[in-house]
């Protein structure tokens, strides 16, 4: 009879303790049929009375032995109260809503201490669920380590706004330290690794090797490229393309293999375009860059520009690969139709950056007043729109 009472009550407690309970007992089920039935009875009333907020955290948050095989229900009702969509995290890493210990509320606190609002917090947990793994001294580290390259607080919640990825994907602290500790050897500057980081946080996360393997591929470049000094030219394609260091070397390599054959340049012509505005393109994909570059050598043929033309305009602006083919087909058309010749479109290539929008508004205004891009040119398009209409007030002035 006695066997039979305690095995009910077995059942019930079963039933009765919820899931954070079930963390911190995660050992073996022939223990708990073993335990004293009174001492059971005491300690699952401690957990169910105990609240939700004073729920343990942060134990071993990023060991496999803490998942179920169905969620947490505590957890996804914390999460929702925090304002996390819950619908987004669950399709994002639907692992992480299993565990049954986690630190969302220390990360909360941590985040908060560092000047991140609640809606910031959530949108964070939100997009990279995983945050709410990382410990409070991993969190701390890390945080440390970013503070040793950017200078406020702000800027590392701006970017973890951004791109919350960047700073939780990896919990390994020590090789973002190697990482810039190699990044440094490059010659890099605190200025530089404060881009780097802002812009491409990940590479910090890149394995150091998989960094070296990169930076070696470019100093191989420099060489067969006859190159007087590869080690600055590896500094330099870093800083000014950190992207790079995100793609395969086969990848980059094509790219510039690429450039090379495409725009018919020498060695000398080919390392001077790198040193240039060509280093931006690199880390596009290759299909993607030849795509725009057959149809917009396609189009530019088609209004009349000759061969050495197209190469030229493209050498001065290699950035227009960037564009896809509709966008650059819509602005020289924008600019065709205001009047402008092919050739100064080719010859002050830059005015293809600006937006189709601001190209209609700038015209209309000129036509105010009557301006003749064939006399004055076109560069008046590029200024930004304070220039603009410090210059547009000066020639309704003057006329």
């Amino acid at each position: 009879m006695i066997n039979s009472g305690c095995t009910v009550l077995q059942r019930y407690l079963q039933q009765l303790i919820p899931m954070a309970a079930r963390g911190l007992l995660h050992t073996k089920n022939s223990l708990l049929y073993n335990m004293n039935c009174c001492w059971l009875i005491r300690f699952s009333a401690e957990i169910t009375l105990r609240p939700v907020s004073s729920r343990h955290f942060c134990l071993k948050t990023e060991s496999a032995d803490t998942e179920s095989s169905q969620e947490n229900g505590i957890l996804v009702n914390n999460l929702a109260c925090m304002g996390v969509d819950v619908k987004m995290a669950r399709r994002r890493q639907p692992g992480v809503l299993k565990k049954l210990i986690t630190n969302e509320e220390g990360l909360k606190r941590f985040l908060q201490s560092k000047g991140a609002t609640n809606e910031v917090i959530a949108s964070i947990i939100s997009r990279y669920p995983r945050a709410i793994t990382r410990s409070y001294e991993s969190l701390e580290k890390r945080w440390e380590l970013w503070r040793s390259i950017l200078m406020t607080d702000l800027e590392i919640v701006n970017i973890l706004g951004r791109s919350p990825e960047s700073f939780f994907r990896s919990s390994n602290n020590i090789n973002m330290e190697k990482n810039i500790t190699f990044f440094c050897s490059l010659g890099l500057t605190s200025k530089h690794l404060c881009n780097m980081l802002t812009r491409a946080p990940r590479a910090f996360s890149n394995r150091v090797e998989l960094n070296k393997q990169m930076t070696d591929l470019l100093h191989e470049i420099c060489l067969s490229l006859s190159g007087e000094n590869p080690n600055d030219f590896v500094k330099h394609i870093i800083s000014k393309n950190v992207f790079i260091l995100l793609r395969s070397r086969k990848q980059v390599r094509a790219n510039i293999e690429f450039l090379q054959s495409s725009f018919h340049l020498s060695n000398e012509e080919l390392l001077a375009l790198l040193h240039g505005s060509g280093a931006d393109i690199l880390d596009l994909s290759n299909e993607y860059i030849k795509k725009n570059f057959i149809n917009a050598k396609e189009k530019l043929l088609s209004l009349g520009c000759a061969e050495r033309e197209v190469d030229r305009f493209f050498i001065s602006y290699p950035r227009v690969l960037f564009l896809s083919s509709k966008n650059l087909s819509d602005k020289i058309d924008c600019l065709l139709q205001a009047k402008i010749h092919i050739k100064q479109i080719v010859e002050t290539s830059r005015v293809l950056d600006v937006s189709i929008g601001t190209v209609r508004c700038k015209v209309k205004e000129l036509e105010k007043i009557s301006y003749d891009f064939k006399t004055y040119g076109i560069g008046i398009l590029t200024l930004s729109k304070k220039r603009f209409e410090a210059k547009l007030e000066k020639l309704r002035s003057a006329w």
